[in-house]
Formats: structure tokens, sequence, C-alpha cells
């Protein structure tokens, strides 16, 4: 089937995610003529802009690219499921909600590898260009940026217990987790505007859709960049059914997060040559980083039973839940907009390290609550979920092709849990976990540990549970890492070694 040719571009943005919306308001100011393609389709969904519909919408297969991971031998081969938004707003338009930044020392480092402007003095005032905290414009923070943004308020008796247990351990309670120092236990903040998702498309891309200069094409795949002496000029794509061809005079920016955009780059003939070759896809550029050095934060879950009933356990009977809606839909406000959490917390397992290395995030709710109603269905048990994260992960995966079928799936392989480092981090969590779960007056809130349970005490045992229970907090970075080494795949600057006119932003390059 021949392709149709459609208009010539400026600019083409691949992916119409938390970057790529980004860069379709930004590249469209000044008149340039943008056109952006996104696989999926629109985000006017009631449940995406609902806060507490995210669990739906993260597994509504029409939202969702439905990855999962190849099976996992450090992980008795089981598979790890996958949610990435296949959507308007991207991940941004189905995940949580939560909103934090990187430590700052973290950008810091980059910068001393090598990834000039790129430290926290040079990215801080870009996160404050975007943002419209609810704390108003200050040295930390803006307050006139497209992003919403707003603290969380947790249930408050709970908030406070929560508060003297981590001190009793040793975690500070902090007010803002974006100031300095940005570690130790706070209350979430979350990306809501008028108590809706304020997802990126929300914030960035649907206010610059009246620009008719902008130019925004969904259900269109990216299927090929198009290179011509050694410079991008343009992609192949499929948009219901139609093969069409897309051409750009200046840039292509490929911002389709750490899976697909390195799966176009290899597509595109752009990755390890033998590779490419064994898959009958001629080599344009053998680029050997593309699609390695794959990174995630590692996760496992810690279950109590607790006893109170909180406001957030009402607000689940059906009747109750019904009204709250009702009320959000016409207001924007109400018990409808709260979140079932307590707060999270950045922790430095050991006194020397630079950075936190764990996060945990405090749920009052477990992953099986669901809507109930008396006489008809019961209420989940009452649960306290605690997650621990791996924050600097070691081991390290890859991003491939499946075939040389540009619609198929990639391979997704992250090698979860080969390194001890990483394992003996989450042992460190489940044990800091308990160790804060038995402070009072928490303690006197539950009523004994479901996940891993008590029977799990040794490291063998805990190590056990971590292998069967290790996932993903889907935050996948470093497939098109920069850097100006021989495995980097973009500079600093994010275009693409080696070709022209080829950039990549999105978390890939982190």
């Amino acid at each position: 089937m021949a392709a149709e040719t459609t208009e010539i571009y400026d600019f083409i943005v691949v992916g119409a995610g938390s970057a790529g919306c980004v860069l379709a308001n930004r590249l469209s100011e000044d008149g340039s003529r943008v056109l952006v393609l996104e696989a999926g389709g629109s985000d006017a969904r009631f449940m995406i802009r609902f806060p507490l519909g995210f669990r739906n919408v993260m597994a509504d297969p029409n939202l969702n690219w439905g990855y999962q991971s190849e099976p996992e031998p450090h992980r008795f081969d089981r598979v790890i499921p996958i949610p990435r938004g296949k959507v308007l707003g991207g991940t941004s338009s189905i995940n949580g909600m939560l909103f934090t930044r990187g430590h700052p020392r973290d950008f810091d480092i980059w910068q001393q590898m090598g990834a000039t402007g790129w430290s926290y003095d040079d990215v801080l005032p870009y996160y404050k260009r975007l943002e419209t905290d609810s704390r108003g414009a200050g040295p930390y923070h803006g307050g006139s940026g497209p992003l919403k943004i707003i603290k969380h308020k947790p249930e408050q008796p709970l908030y406070d217990a929560m508060i003297a247990a981590v001190e009793k351990i040793g975690i500070p309670h902090v007010e803002d987790m974006h100031a300095e120092p940005p570690e130790g236990f706070g209350a979430c903040e979350m990306s809501l505007a008028h108590g809706r998702r304020a997802s990126s498309s929300q914030a960035f891309l649907h206010p610059a859709m009246a620009r008719p200069n902008l130019t925004v094409e969904t259900r269109a795949q990216a299927t090929r960049v198009i290179i011509e002496n050694g410079r991008a000029v343009g992609i192949d794509y499929v948009r219901n059914g139609q093969a069409r061809t897309a051409r750009a005079e200046r840039d292509i920016v490929l911002s389709g997060g750490s899976y697909n955009s390195p799966q176009l780059l290899l597509l595109s003939g752009i990755g390890p040559a033998d590779e490419l070759r064994a898959l009958g896809i001629e080599p344009v550029l053998d680029l050997p980083g593309v699609g390695k050095n794959l990174q995630d934060h590692f996760t496992v879950m810690v279950e109590h039973k607790r006893k109170p009933v909180f406001p957030f356990d009402e607000l689940l009977r059906f009747d109750r839940m019904a009204r709250a809606v009702i009320r959000w839909r016409l207001f924007g406000d109400g018990p409808a907009t709260q979140f079932p959490a307590i707060g999270d917390a950045y922790y430095r397992s050991r006194p020397e390290l630079e950075v936190p290395d764990i996060q945990f995030m405090f749920r009052i709710v477990s992953l099986d609550t669901h809507l109930w109603f008396p006489g008809v269905k019961a209420p989940a048990l009452r649960k306290f979920n605690t997650r621990a994260i791996c924050l600097h992960p070691e081991s390290r995966g890859e991003v491939t092709l499946r075939s040389a079928d540009p619609l198929a799936p990639p391979k997704i392989f992250f090698n979860a849990a080969s390194e001890k480092k990483d394992v003996e981090t989450l042992r460190t969590g489940i044990r800091t976990i308990r160790e804060v779960f038995a402070q009072s007056p928490l303690a006197e809130m539950t009523d004994g540990e479901v996940m891993p349970g008590p029977k799990a005490q040794s490291d063998d045992e805990i190590d056990a549970y971590i292998l069967k229970a290790t996932g993903t907090s889907q935050h996948p970075v470093s497939t098109c890492r920069m850097g100006t080494d021989d495995m980097a795949v973009v500079g600093p600057d994010l275009k693409v070694r080696g070709i022209e006119g080829l950039r990549v932003a999105d978390a890939s390059v982190m």
C-alpha cells in the first residue's frame, strides 16, 4: 500500500505523553508548524479526569499499551505487567497523579558525568515555570505555570500517628519535599486542577490546540524515522489503517517514552547493527546503546490489617460514592477528590549515602479495595498498604525488537532483582516498614501483618518473598540515555548521536 504524503512541517513530535505535550506547546508558540503523532485516542473520558478512577483507566485496554515484561529469570520466570498510557497525555492520563521531582543531588551528578546544563540549578527554573503550586510562588515553587499542583490533605489523626512513628525511628517530618533537604516523611503532592486530573495533555496540549500551526493526529502510530543522507527528514506512520508519511524541515523529536522511543529508533535502523541485521533490518547507524541500560524503580508491598474505620472506608459505600461523584461532577470538590494516601518518605538506609535509596508509599487501602453496600457486597478487609521502592537499582535490563513488524510490541526485559544489592535494599525497606508500624500510637491502629506475613523473618525468607512479589513503579528510564561515551544515544542537547535533525526528549534519556 503506497503511503499518503501529508503536509510538510517544521517539527514532528512522536508521542503526546508527559513530554510530548509540553513540546507541542512550546514548539508551536512562535508560529512554527508542528505535527504531533499519538498512537492512542482522545483523553475526553470521565474516568480519566476523575481522581479516584485511576485504577480503572490504568486497567482499560483502550487506554493502555498492555505491555508486559519477558519472563524474569530471577523472579521464577514471572512476567511483570507494565501499564503505559496509550492516549493523549500518555501515562500522565492514567497514573496515580503523584507529583515528585528528582533529588537535587541526582541532577548535579548528571552534570558531573558530562550532562552539561542538567544540574539542579539549571533545571529548577523549569520546574518552577511549569507549575502553579498551591503554596504560591517561592524559592522552590512556581505560582503561574500551566500544571496545577496541590498538597494532599491526609486523614489527620492517622497522619499525626504516622509522623510520630517515623520520627521515632529517625525519619524526620518535612512540610515540603521539594525544598531543602528533600528527604524524610511528608504529605504527597498531586497534579490536580479544580478536583480533576491535571495531565500533561490537559495542562499543555489542549490549551495549544487552538493554534492553527499545531496539528494533533490521534490513532497515528509511527513506524519508521526516514533518514536521508544522515539526516532525519520524516516519519512513516499508520493512521486508521492507512499508511502515511509526514516530513519535517527542522527537527523530529521522539517522545514515546522509555519503551517506544528506542523501539522506533531500532525499527529505523538506528541501534546495535548485528541485532538489527538478525531481524532483517538494514542498519543506518550502529548505535549500540539504543534500548540498553533499562532501569526502573522496583518495589515490594507490605500490608497490615488495620483497626479503625476512616472516612474513606465509608466513602466506598456505593450510595455515598454516587453522591460524592455527583458533587464532584457539579462542583469539582467534596470527598471524591480525596486520595487514600497517608504520605511518602524518602530514606537513606545508610548514613554515608549521598541521596535516599528507598522510598516508602503509605496508603490506607489495598489493591483489592472495592465499592460495597450492606447486604449486597461486603467491604474489603481494612488494610494499611505500604510500598518499599528501590530508588537506585543496580539491575539493568533492555528493550529490543520482537520482530521487524513495526506494530508488534517491543520485548521488555527488566532483569529485575538480578543484582544482590537491589534485593538487600528492598529487604531493608521491609524491615524498616515493620519498625514504623511497631511504634505507638500507630501500632495500636494495626492488627497484624498480612504480607509478607509474620513467618517471613530471616533474610532468606524475606528475600524469597521479594523475588515472588517484586513489581515495577512504572518509572522506566535510560534506554536512550544521554552522555558522551560510546554507549550514549543522545548528547546533553538530546540530539541523537550521528543523525542530524533527530532528538529524543522523554524519560528514556535519564
